[in-house]
């Protein structure tokens, strides 16, 4: 018999994502007809008020997603509301849930676990009254957070759902121009491709970036610190380099940026220290580096295509912001700045 077993099945390996904020909306309902639809909203079942114990059920289901579903990672919930609300056109119940954590996976299992255990609730109370009931159309209605960012379901959302939980989108680049620079000897001399740059003009433009500089270069101060001086004068906002920014002799981006005299950002820059670091241990010997120069923000990001990638997804939720605020506009809600 050999020692090495293959299971059918397996948990999600989550160590190596970021802990960010997650938040998820669950919505289904129950018909509940004619018969018992009015029982349920004057909270006259002879089982009791339906209606309270389905949003009672509804947390502990959702705190429960782990136990009933094997696979389920258990996360430390830190939102859960439930709630009820009567469609009486279809002689419905409609119940939402959400649920919200800061972890490694999402949090739909649990919302959906609870739009689940309220309906069950509801339809508990009511069969006494009426056996003919239908729990139908459960479905996520958004989910936020994590690298994907903001999904909606197909089917979307009418407008007291979106006055309700306000599903909030990063704030994109907009058409930006952008910029995106590799500094590698080697690369420059052609001695292999530049695998980090076209990744950032990807993640650019897939935020809204409009990138019509990409450019290779040699390490060191020159002539980056020329090229970046002339990029910020011909009205480019934002230009990630990627590359030189280790211990290596060679590795002189920060310096490159620091030479330009322009206005430090060490939040974002420490930021990226302290994000990478959930992927990796060696992100703190990284030296990544912000300035702002004129309207330009310049970033020194690592030379390696997963990590440049990794530090374009810890940015972009704060790209679009970072640019609107220098250009003067409202630091919006929650702004700590």
């Amino acid at each position: 018999m050999s020692g090495e077993m293959n299971a059918a099945f397996h948990m999600a390996d989550v160590r190596n994502k970021r802990i960010t904020r997650r938040r998820a909306v669950a919505v289904g309902e129950l018909i509940a007809g004619p018969v018992a639809y009015p029982l349920i909203v004057e909270r006259r079942l002879p089982k009791g008020d339906a209606l309270v114990m389905a949003e009672i059920a509804g947390l502990q289901g959702a705190k429960m997603a782990s136990a009933l579903m094997p696979l389920c990672h258990p996360l430390p919930l830190e939102l859960v509301h439930v709630y009820c609300a009567p469609v009486p056109e279809r002689h419905a119940i409609r119940v939402w849930c959400e649920c919200a954590s800061e972890a490694r996976t999402g949090v739909e299992m649990e919302a959906l676990a609870g739009v689940n255990a309220a309906l069950l609730t509801l339809y508990d109370l009511s069969k006494p009254v009426e056996p003919a009931l239908e729990i139908s159309a459960i479905r996520l209605l958004f989910k936020e957070g994590g690298k994907s960012g903001l999904w909606l379901h197909p089917q979307g959302m009418d407008d007291a759902e979106r006055e309700r939980f306000q599903p909030r989108p990063p704030r994109g680049l907009q058409g930006a121009r952008c910029a995106v620079i590799t500094l590698s000897d080697r690369a420059s001399q052609g001695d292999y491709a530049d695998e980090s740059g076209p990744r950032l003009v990807q993640g650019l433009q897939a935020i809204g970036g409009d990138v019509g500089i990409v450019e290779v270069l040699p390490d060191g101060v020159e002539p980056l610190a020329t090229r970046l001086y002339a990029l910020a004068n011909d009205g480019v906002r934002l230009c990630l380099c990627t590359g030189g920014t280790g211990l290596g002799p060679r590795d002189l981006t920060p310096e490159a940026l620091q030479s330009l005299g322009g206005r430090r950002v060490d939040g974002l820059a420490e930021m990226l220290r302290s994000l990478s670091a959930q992927h990796t241990q060696q992100a703190w010997l990284s030296r990544a580096d912000v300035v702002q120069l004129g309207d330009m923000l310049v970033f020194a990001l690592p030379g390696s295509p997963r990590a440049a990638s990794q530090c374009l997804d810890i940015l972009a939720p704060v790209l679009g912001h970072a640019l609107a605020m220098m250009d003067g506009q409202s630091h919006g809600k929650g702004s700590h700045a």
